[in-house]
């Protein structure tokens, strides 16, 4: 599968499927998966970013950059001390790439050590690419596999993860993510809700690829999962924007800071949101600053909750603006894993 991507940075192990399938607006998707149609059998149509797109992320780049850079670090230190020297990175498609290149960037410059990276699909409700994990260990011992995302919001990828490894003897079913808010994982570089500015755009900050797409008209039963890959956006491309701002503040006497002890799981704050808002489908519901962001830029948002201890602070400011643009309601609501939370509106209710 091409990408914008050296290959020598990643390389995908996905059907290049581009032509081959009618991308479809929000709307129209939305109501049909809340109809019960899977999302992974339709692409959204993907644009060059707007105007308030760029704003918004060109200003978590700014605000954020210095901590997604020292959360990267200290992800990166922690693979090492826990997993050794001799690993392959296989990053979830297609946010959990930015972040896998990342890592190997930070762990080729600060351990001299040039670790394989593969970046594979897997798919809430389908699983992972069977046909990407067969690929792979017929080259590398199950023990090498690390799996690399973006971020946890409520756990979803990582209990799919979990669940699917289970056939694979010898694989260690981690997730190692630049943050977890969710409370997930060990391999975190934090477990505070940062806003990783890659969130705020689509294909043109993940080496122009699409969402992964399943559908057997398309995929055969020996293919790899399907991505589109986006020539027509190459002159919106940030992919090599985003990973060189990051990179540009690495810090290599980064030490593992031991990180405050956090109680619970987000899963129980989501279902918590869930009881309270009489929402039956917990999908509906994307907790964290970077999922909150998504649901408003790409979703059709319902309302957003935000943490009163936050709800000043200038993290969420972008989100309140949004929020306003859209005449989406904020309410203020307590979270302790979350600053702010994005509820998707239920189509039937349209």
């Amino acid at each position: 599968m091409r990408s914008s991507y050296k290959e020598s940075d990643v390389i995908f192990l996905l059907k290049d499927i581009t032509g081959m399938v009618n991308p479809q607006p929000t709307e129209e998707r939305e109501k049909l998966i809340q109809a019960g149609k899977h999302y992974c059998e339709m692409l959204p149509i993907e644009y060059v970013p707007s105007e308030k797109y760029m704003e918004i992320y060109k200003e978590a780049l700014e605000r954020y950059s210095l901590q997604t850079a020292q959360a990267v670090g200290r992800l990166s230190d922690i693979i090492i001390e826990k997993r050794g020297e001799n690993i392959v990175l296989v990053s979830l498609a297609r946010a959990g790439t930015p972040a896998g290149i990342l890592v190997k960037h930070y762990i080729k410059q600060k351990y001299r050590l040039d670790i394989p990276h593969y970046s594979i699909s897997i798919i809430r409700g389908r699983g992972i690419d069977k046909n990407a994990m067969k690929y792979l260990l017929q080259r590398y011992q199950p023990g090498q596999l690390l799996f690399v995302d973006g971020w946890i919001g409520k756990g979803a990828i990582s209990d799919e993860l979990k669940k699917d490894l289970k056939e694979y003897p010898g694989i260690v079913p981690d997730i190692a993510v630049i943050a977890d808010p969710a409370n997930i994982t060990e391999l975190c570089g934090t477990h505070e809700d940062i806003l990783i500015a890659s969130s705020c755009l689509n294909s043109t900050v993940s080496g122009l690829i699409s969402r992964t797409f399943l559908r057997n008209d398309i995929i055969g039963i020996n293919d790899f999962h399907g991505a589109v890959y986006y020539e027509e956006l190459e002159k919106s491309d940030l992919s090599y924007e985003f990973i060189n701002t990051i990179e540009s503040k690495f810090n290599f006497d980064n030490t593992i800071i031991k990180q405050n002890k956090i109680f619970g799981y987000g899963i129980d704050e989501v279902n918590i949101i869930a009881n309270n808002f009489n929402i039956t489908n917990i999908n509906l519901i994307k907790p964290g600053i970077g999922e909150t962001t998504r649901v408003l830029l790409r979703r059709v948002p319902w309302k957003v909750l935000a943490d009163g201890k936050y709800i000043n602070n200038n993290e969420l400011t972008h989100i309140l603006k949004l929020a306003k643009e859209k005449n989406i309601p904020v309410e203020t609501y307590p979270m302790k894993h979350y600053k702010c939370c994005g509820i998707i509106r239920k189509m039937a209710d349209t």
